[in-house]
């Protein structure tokens, strides 16, 4: 196989893991100044990237926070031009990262080998890139980091890898040192300067990808270090053996002021490639090159003379890796090692795939957005009732919990008993799971799964879209209080607090709760900043730190009921006899409400909060309430049908209030009345959701979907 930078793999050494989650652990594929890189596979055969912070760098948060930042951006972005992130924990105190393989060389090693890319390879290169970047901006995040070692070219087409300094559209990108983290001739002037960095800096760097791919050469480029950054922020791009016919389309890129540069979209039509210049990947020395990798990759994970996949042995792993000259790109200041299986190529034939495992779990699928209306629509019938999209349909249990839109399903407990998810789209049953106790609730993992409670206080868990049945832990759950990206957090039967790893199902910790957990229907929680938040049925808060189970803060919020928390940003939100705002990290108080009384001089109390655009939207007795987030203090509220038993829900250019018979659309700015809903049924309200451009509205009989303003 024609490579460069080749590179064996080295046996495991002394202090080398054996296993890590799913994973045992065959070999070290490389390592850099964060961590080492190992080959891993999982019990049923399939084979995965595993990279481990350092032992003598596991005790430096900022690193450890970086590297587990790195796993949770990439697989906040679903798109088909990102590397997978398959799993990522933390283990004997040191986080790991487990990521598909991609079977192929990076940008920098494919143009050094067959020199530079022509015409309508750049074209294709060009629009695939922007797609991808389009799919990070769209997922909220600046990659910041795109350059030819961060590009692997497969038979699919090039993938965008290492989201280690990635990070939300806001703020700054500094080390613990002070340093920019840029890489010099592609990281944008704006990057370099430490200012506020946006999207279209990875506008820039696509424009500093492209020239090199098509000249084979940095587009700014000097003897050091320095003088490539002042060239970046005062120079000109070196274009003079770019392609003429190409210039005009990556000049703009390279712009010094980034509200000059177009956008992803834009890039991704100027290049439009002619008919086949896919081909790149398939066909030529480039594509045979790839084609031999993913066939070395075939060969090592397939047992000879078998049909069946099993552990491949430690020998034929490191010989095959030897003789077939496969590649380390290194990034994001360790080795990143990627190979991606399963995808089939033209040219490759059919590959044979393994039948996926329990914590195989496919991406979230997109939510279908309604129509809005517009107010003008309404005219002809405010104070009348609005038009369902779908419904009422008698689908759901009386005593159902709230119903939860999760993507393109709704899901709650079934009338016959179970679970049952159906379209947000037309109202139909997707699929069911009679086996499940909904009465101790049911949660989102990523919008990618369905967590519930199963037969014999198991914790089971169904792909969001399908219902298909993945992992399960015998945890003891009583109640559902909340999850992250590693963990669920559950209430046992014997009323302690339970962690279950999400990459394995294993127990992380268990410890006796601080609160009756047990009482009325159990805790509301939410997680956020290495924090479990709940509240309990007798009004207690409790702040949990996620790692360790370990009491951090609360207080006594004096609520009747259960209300969950909102978080936004670094701070919580609780209900109660008062409404409180606290900051995440140690419960310290940023404002608090004053009692409220009615005009009989009963105390009323405050419900769950919703927190949008700068704005806390409230139930406070009958009274809608709209306050600042930065003090509390009321900008409007109105007497309304509303009660403190529901959230004020954000959805259109509306807040939506209910009581137990009717639902009501407020205008934002006044509080005024667009229009209310009135089920037909007359059955009582037992609470409602919103998502996608739509409001579902269960009531004790059913179940029905109305449009939003």
């Amino acid at each position: 196989m024609t490579s460069t930078e080749s590179l064996p793999m080295n046996p495991l050494g002394t202090g080398d893991p054996l296993r890590l989650g799913p994973y045992r652990l065959l070999g070290v594929l490389g390592e850099g100044g964060m961590g080492k890189v190992y080959f891993g596979q999982d019990s049923a055969g399939r084979t995965a990237a595993v990279k481990v912070l350092r032992p003598e760098l596991a005790h430096d948060q900022h690193l450890a926070q970086r590297f587990v930042r790195e796993a949770q951006m990439a697989q906040a972005v679903t798109s088909k031009g990102v590397a997978r992130v398959l799993g990522s924990q933390m283990e004997g105190g040191r986080p790991w990262i487990a990521t598909e393989f991609l079977a192929g060389p990076t940008l920098d090693e494919a143009i050094r080998a067959y020199g530079p890319m022509d015409d309508p390879a750049v074209r294709a290169l060009a629009t695939a890139l922007a797609r991808t970047l389009h799919d990070i901006h769209v997922a909220g995040l600046v990659h910041r980091d795109l350059k030819p070692p961060n590009i692997v070219l497969t038979s699919a087409g090039p993938r965008v890898i290492d989201f280690g300094i990635a990070r939300p559209e806001h703020g700054l990108t500094l080390t613990t040192t002070g340093q920019v983290p840029v890489t010099p001739g592609y990281g944008a002037p704006e990057q370099i300067l430490g200012q506020r960095v946006g999207p279209p800096a990875d506008v820039f760097s696509l424009g500093a990808v492209l020239a090199f791919a098509s000249s084979g050469r940095r587009a700014f480029d000097a003897g050091h270090v320095a003088a490539v950054q002042y060239e970046v922020v005062h120079g000109e791009a070196d274009m003079a053996q770019v392609s003429p016919s190409l210039r005009p389309l990556i000049d703009p890129c390279l712009a010094k002021d980034p509200s000059h540069r177009p956008a992803p979209g834009q890039i991704a039509t100027a290049f439009a490639p002619p008919r086949g210049a896919e081909r790149a990947w398939r066909k030529g020395r480039l594509a045979d090159d790839i084609k031999a990798r993913e066939t070395g990759v075939h060969q090592l994970t397939t047992q000879p003379g078998s049909n069946t996949s099993g552990t491949v042995s430690r020998r034929r792993l490191l010989t095959t890796f030897a003789a077939g000259g496969t590649t380390l790109a290194a990034g994001g200041g360790g080795v990143v090692w990627w190979l991606r299986r399963g995808e089939d190529s033209s040219d490759s034939g059919t590959q044979s795939k393994a039948a996926p495992g329990p914590f195989d779990i496919p991406p979230a699928v997109k939510t279908p957005k309604a129509r809005t209306l517009s107010p003008s629509e309404l005219q002809p019938v405010i104070g009348a009732k609005l038009k369902p999209l779908w419904g009422p349909l008698p689908v759901n249990a009386k005593d159902s919990p709230p119903a939860k839109p999760v993507r393109d399903v709704i899901v709650f407990g079934a009338r016959n008993g179970g679970l049952a998810a159906h379209s947000v789209v037309d109202g139909k049953l997707r699929w069911s799971a009679p086996e499940v106790v909904t009465a101790g609730g049911y949660i989102s993992l990523s919008d990618q799964l369905i967590a519930a409670v199963g037969p014999g206080s198991k914790l089971v868990t169904f792909v969001a879209s399908t219902g298909e049945r993945k992992w399960t832990a015998p945890a003891q759950a009583r109640f559902l209080l909340a999850a992250d990206k590693d963990s669920v957090y559950v209430v046992t039967t014997d009323g302690r607090l339970r962690a279950i790893g999400r990459s394995d199902a294993k127990i992380r910790w268990t410890v006796d709760s601080p609160v009756d957990a047990l009482a009325g229907g159990g805790p509301r929680g939410v997680v956020a900043q290495d924090r479990l938040l709940f509240c309990a049925s007798g009004g207690d808060v409790e702040a949990i730190d996620t790692r360790s189970g370990r009491k951090v803060w609360g207080f006594p919020s004096k609520a009747e009921v259960a209300y969950a928390p909102t978080v936004d940003g670094d701070t919580v939100y609780f209900g109660g006899k008062n409404l409180t705002a606290r900051r995440i990290s140690d419960g310290k108080e940023i404002w608090t409400t004053k009692p409220y009384k009615d005009y009989n001089d009963d105390v009323q109390t405050w419900s769950t909060p919703t927190v949008d655009g700068g704005w806390v939207y409230v139930m406070c007795g009958r009274w809608a309430k709209r306050l600042k987030v930065t003090d509390g203090s009321i900008a409007w509220e109105l007497s309304t049908v509303g009660d403190a038993r529901s959230p004020v829900l954000r959805q259109g250019v509306s807040a939506w209030i209910m009581d137990d018979r009717t639902v009501e659309a407020l205008e934002l700015s006044g509080g005024k009345s667009f229009a209310s809903f009135r089920p037909e049924d007359h059955a009582p309200v037992r609470g409602f959701r919103a998502d996608g451009n739509r409001v579902f509205l269960m009531t004790e009989e059913s179940l029905t979907a109305l449009p939003v303003i």
